[in-house]
């Protein structure tokens, strides 16, 4: 979904993709990017975004080129 609202682009969606490093991605509010989410998971390409903390909220969590 192309959208220029982050949590619209994640609402019903089963996965959400970061493939920037933009800071704005860093600093959303991840508890409501879940509850939007059909199912709660990341892809973090960029490896933005702190893994534990996001497994913490429930979220499934890959994160590319990391153990």
């Amino acid at each position: 979904v192309l959208s220029d609202d982050p949590y619209e682009a994640c609402r019903g969606s089963a996965a959400a993709v970061v493939l920037t490093e933009w800071d704005d991605f860093r600093r959303l509010d991840f508890a409501k990017v879940r509850d939007l989410m059909a199912r709660p998971s990341i892809v973090d390409a960029r490896n933005l975004l702190d893994p534990a903390a996001l497994r913490q909220l429930g979220f499934s969590y890959t994160g590319i080129g990391r153990p």
